[in-house]
Formats: structure tokens, sequence, C-alpha cells
């Protein structure tokens, strides 16, 4: 895997299901997610060919509670030490003291939601193993260590807890599973358990002064990510 540079301090490490962002920090790198179970190896690689050793990790920020995001938290953590960050509403489905809600498909949602977990069967993905939270997320809460300020969002809808984190200097944003791109242009993430509220959460990122969209499926968003969000039509995607 070769990483992806999307920004000054920012890399995409790309999974074919579930991009793993790369960040560097003001004494090492934090990760916003970490991939289906069975990516940490992967991860690992590609932090080493930034100059990222294991212990240099010292954040991972989950976006919400979704295999392809959580997947890898426990093995990342048990090789690195770093700290578990997720957003407090998603916080038992992430270290299994509860089930998480399933999506509420619609029909064009189903054929590819039905596609996704074939093909996760298909490669043999391991089982999910759960993670210990060591912070929980709120919104209007800010991140220690980062080399600028970053804005914690909750932004539910995706699932109750999803957060996304917005770096104001830099015109970054990382919106989690609430916003995909296909083919060069944002779209609502699918496989929501409220649309409704996922569209006013994409809403609300799209009033936000962002340059740069991370987004964890599709490609980055590297120039114009906020006027792109407004001109957006989240309300009639996959219907």
């Amino acid at each position: 895997m070769e990483p992806l540079q999307i920004a000054a301090a920012v890399w995409q490490l790309p999974f074919p299901v579930g991009h793993v962002h790369a960040v560097r920090l003001l004494d090492g790198y934090a990760l916003v997610d970490t991939g289906v179970p069975g990516s940490a190896p992967a991860v690992l690689a590609a932090l080493e060919q930034l100059g990222c050793r294991p212990r240099d990790v010292r954040q991972i920020v989950l976006t919400h509670f979704h295999l392809d995001h959580t997947g890898s938290a426990a093995d990342l953590v048990a090789a690195t030490g770093a700290r578990v960050l997720a957003g407090a509403q998603d916080v038992p489905f992430i270290n299994g003291t509860a089930p998480g809600p399933p999506p509420v498909l619609t029909p064009s949602e189903r054929v590819v939601h039905e596609r996704v977990l074939a093909g996760l069967a298909d490669a043999g993905t391991p089982p999910l193993k759960h993670v210990p939270v060591d912070v929980e997320l709120h919104d209007g809460g800010t991140l220690d260590g980062w080399a600028e300020p970053v804005r914690v969002l909750h932004v539910p809808g995706h699932t109750p807890g999803a957060v996304a984190l917005h770096l104001p200097s830099s015109g970054v944003l990382f919106p989690g599973d609430n916003v995909a791109t296909v083919e060069g242009r944002p779209v609502l993430g699918p496989f929501n358990v409220d649309r409704e509220t996922a569209i006013a959460s994409f809403r609300r990122l799209a009033a936000l002064e962002v340059e740069t969209v991370c987004v964890p499926h599709g490609e980055p968003l590297l120039k114009g990510g906020g006027a792109a969000l407004r001109a957006a039509t989240p309300e009639s995607d996959w219907l």
C-alpha cells in the first residue's frame, strides 16, 4: 500500500472497504479509523513508509462503530499502545457492551450492502474484536496533541454517535461515513440508522469552510470541498 498525501499533515491509507487516515501530530501520529478486521499489518506497514514506528501512534479516533472503521482497532492498540477516542453514543457498541443498531436500508442501499457483506465473507475477514474506548468525544470538544486546533462535531444519523473532525486552520474535514464520494462528487453516505438525521448532519458539515474532505469511501475532495458539499443533493441519494 502506498500512502497518499492529501494535505500537509494528512495521508490516506487506501483500502478496498474503508480508508484509514494518518495525521502527523506534535509528537507522533494519529489514526482516523482502522479498516476492517485484519488490516493492522497493512496499516503498520504504510505508517513505516512515513517514518512512523508503532510506538509513535498516539491516538486512534474512531468516527463510528461500524466494522470497516473499528475492525482493526484492538490489534493496532496492542501494537502501538495508542489511546482510543470515539463518539460517546457509540462507545457501548465499540466496547461490546451493547449491540449496535442496524441500518435502515433503501432499496438501492440493500443491493450495495449485500454486495459488501458478500465481499467481506469471500475475503475471509476475521471476526471483530471489541476495544475499550479511552476518551469519549462530544459535540464541540477538541483533541489534544494535534498540530492545529481540532473541533469535534457530533454528526448522528449514520450511527447514533458518529463524529466528524474539523481542522479550521488548514480547511480539512474528516466527515466519517456521513459523506462519501462517487465519481468525484460528494454524496450522502449509505447505510444510515436514521436517514433524515444523516441528511441534517450532511448539511451541517456543508456549512463549514473546508478545502479538503477526507472521505472513508471514494476519492478525497482535494480542492473546494466545502463548495462541493453545498452543491450536493443528499436528499436524493440512494433512493
